[in-house]
């Protein structure tokens, strides 16, 4: 009697969620029309027009896809241009070094001449969006199998592309939408020099690390300021001395007002990928194998790299961003499972696919077409799991190895290098090689690398069935009776690849035998091996489930009428809309909606990795030198969190106000809400930003790079 009682309960629950008009949602721009009531019954200034337009200016013209994973927005009409700090770190620690220490000690150009060339860094503009349902799916037979269909729909997406662009420096992509019944056409504009022009030093830019990373109450001055360049005809071009500011169609003015409580709020970017509409069965593959592998192999590489890291500013800046890209997954997931647990999630989508059964099996035509769609769900994911686990291992054991990856790429050149005809083209691959290798050492350290390939192996060999890892996994094992160590090290010691010294000698006396004998090169090709065998396996079911996802979102459309369906995020522009305000984590616990540089400075502990902060940022809040970026009770406000529906890929998304003024800069989730890729709860989820008045108070009062300023349009 509990049970069902429980069960009705959370789908009432579901129902109240799912179906209101809650602020839940990435929204396609070309169809806010149909949100624009809502959104201007809850504040909104704007119309759908003003947000996005292929015929006028809009806030479209001045949002960018910063490098290849966040969202930037343009602040000004010489092409300034904001995102976080974390989506410039890879870039800033390149230009960094022991002598010039910017992820450590931050940069600021005084003038357009000092600012710093970032070569393959691009930022891209949306053109226009077009839907290309009609023209991707028109007149499909049914009957056909589905390597046919997917030959048939690529070859269209192909075509269709090729014509949009003809002609034109622009670029199309065609993209699939609600598991590819909707198809978009993606036109875009890509920007070529994109130059450093400020970063905060890293106890602010990092200030609280892995830490507060996915926590709130947070106070990180989470951004980097960046210029974008054309060529002097005001188009796309590389890098030169004669390339001028770009001119944009539309930059943000910025709020000196900041957020209040329940202030209308909208973030615009590129969320890259959420799973809102997976079955029960999935999620549960998620949460009890995918992110629990993931989160144990990533502790211990993070212990090794963690730990190096204190020992030396070298290697601190060598594995920077590489550290900061395997915390922020470990973090992330530990927070999903927690929040898809503590949200009883797999009950709610139990109830949810309860309800969507009793509806199919009540209407005949939908029971012939749907009506064993979750049971097929439920064999398959049965079937995916022993497979997933072998995958994760590969991404997140052995493919982890950097030797093992620079292993593959050193092969690959060296098969080339021999099956190339000419003299000409086996000394351009060997140059290139050099290249890479280049690139690989400035930021390898190896103690570190075999100490991590010595765990990753071991849990490798200890965590899977035989017939599930690399057979050489058993032999190492039993040659070295267990000590994965003593592996490791005679690895390290015999390969030709693992120091620059010995890379130089290899590929300056290349022999072919030399590669193929190297104890790194035959564990990768072990590795890599084993996956190549699995792959095709996972690959039959996961295209099995993909096409069932295929009906099942097409069946949800059809029996849930009264539910406001919306795309998952694909790294496509998208809007969401919620409003500034706490929230409750817990019980007996609330939480406001902005924090200050009071709680900056409760944080603070001298000379620690995470919470340390420059001397002049103390002395300015000890002097309560804030300026006019002051909130109006006096405080200086640093961050503030609102209900916003957002991802990874919404990094430097603008936090945009009623009126299509800049408030911040979003950077992050708060921990409850991670799950929200899979799961969003309007009453946990909150999406984490820097206050716009921040960045301007660090940018001014504490870099002295004011003149910015002066190209800036500060609303008051």
């Amino acid at each position: 009697m509990l049970t069902m009682l429980r069960t009705a309960c959370l789908f009432v629950l579901l129902i109240s969620i799912s179906f209101a008009p809650a602020k839940e949602g990435m929204w396609i721009p070309t169809l806010l029309k149909a949100l624009e009531g809502d959104m201007q019954a809850m504040g909104m200034k704007l119309s759908a027009e003003d947000i996005y337009s292929v015929n006028k200016s809009s806030l479209k013209d001045a949002i960018v896809k910063f490098g290849g994973g966040c969202t930037g927005e343009i602040i000004s009409h010489n092409g300034l241009l904001l995102t976080n700090h974390h989506c410039g770190y890879g870039s800033i620690q390149k230009l960094s070094s022991l002598e010039n220490d910017y992820l450590k000690d931050g940069f600021w150009a005084m003038s357009g001449s000092e600012e710093l060339v970032n070569p393959g860094l691009t930022v891209t503009f949306i053109v226009r969006i077009e839907d290309m349902t009609q023209k991707v799916l028109g007149g499909l037979e049914a009957s056909m199998t589905e390597s046919a269909r997917n030959a048939e729909i690529d070859s269209r997406i192909a075509r269709l592309s090729a014509e949009a662009v003809k002609g034109t420096h622009y670029q199309a992509e065609i993209k699939p939408f609600f598991y590819g019944n909707e198809y978009y056409m993606i036109v875009t504009e890509k920007y070529l020099d994109v130059r450093l022009v400020g970063a905060p030093p890293s106890s602010i830019g990092k200030f609280g690390g892995d830490t507060d990373n996915w926590v709130w109450p947070r106070h990180t001055g989470d951004f980097s300021m960046w210029r974008v360049y054309t060529g002097p005809d005001g188009k796309p071009a590389e890098y030169s001395e004669n390339n001028i500011p770009l001119k944009p169609k539309h930059f943000f003015p910025i709020s000196l007002k900041g957020a209040e409580k329940d202030d209308f709020t909208m973030v615009f970017g590129f969320p890259a990928r959420t799973q809102e509409y997976l079955t029960s069965y999935a999620v549960d593959n998620i949460m009890n194998i995918q992110d629990p592998i993931r989160i144990k192999l990533r502790t211990q590489r993070l212990e090794t790299i963690d730990r190096e890291m204190l020992k030396s500013d070298k290697v601190r800046i060598q594995y920077a961003s590489k550290q900061s890209g395997i915390s922020n997954g470990w973090k992330k997931w530990k927070g999903e499972i927690r929040g898809l647990k503590r949200d009883d999630a797999i009950a709610k989508k139990q109830a949810y696919e309860a309800e969507f059964q009793k509806r199919v099996n009540e209407n005949p035509e939908w029971k012939e077409k749907y009506g064993d769609l979750l049971a097929q769900f439920e064999e398959l994911y049965k079937k995916q799991a022993p497979l997933l686990r072998a995958v994760e291992y590969f991404n997140e054991a052995g493919y982890s190895i950097e030797l093992v990856r620079f292993a593959n790429q050193v092969g690959g050149a060296v098969n080339r290098i021999e099956e190339s005809m000419s003299e000409q083209a086996k000394s351009a691959e060997l140059d290139k090689l050099r290249r890479q290798g280049a690139s690989f050492f400035k930021d390898y350290y190896p103690l570190i690398d075999q100490e991590i390939m010595a765990k990753l192996l071991k849990s490798y060999y200890m965590d899977l069935e035989p017939n599930q890892r690399p057979q050489s996994l058993q032999t190492i094992h039993d040659r070295y009776q267990g000590d994965f160590d003593a592996y490791a090290a005679y690895v390290f010691k015999n390969s030709n690849i693992s120091t620059e010294a010995k890379f130089e000698t290899l590929i300056n006396n290349l022999e072919v035998g030399n590669v193929l004998r190297d104890p790194a090169y035959i564990l990768m090709g072990d590795i890599i091996n084993s996956y190549i065998v699995m792959r095709p396996k996972f690959q039959a079911v996961n295209d099995q489930i993909n096409a069932l996802n295929r009906t099942y979102m097409k069946a949800q459309r059809e029996v849930f009428k009264d539910k406001n369906f919306y795309p998952d995020a694909n790294f496509t522009l998208r809007l969401t809309y919620g409003k500034a305000e706490g929230m409750a984590p817990s019980d007996g616990i609330q939480y406001k909606h902005y924090t200050t540089l009071d709680g900056v400075m409760a944080k603070y502990i001298p000379g620690d990795s995470e919470f340390d902060l420059p001397e002049k940022l103390i002395e300015l809040y000890e002097k309560k030198d804030y300026g006019q970026y002051a909130h109006k009770d006096g405080s200086m406000r640093v961050c503030f969190i609102a209900s916003n529906h957002t991802s990874g890929g919404n990094s430097g998304s603008p936090l945009i106000d009623a009126n299509g003024h800049l408030l911040g800069l979003n950077f992050d989730r708060n921990w409850e809400g991670t799950m929200s890729d899979i799961n969003y709860d309007i009453n946990q989820c909150r999406n984490i930003s820097v206050d716009v008045r921040y960045v301007l108070f660090i940018m001014d009062k504490m870099a002295g790079a004011g003149y910015l300023l002066d190209e800036m349009e500060l609303v008051k």
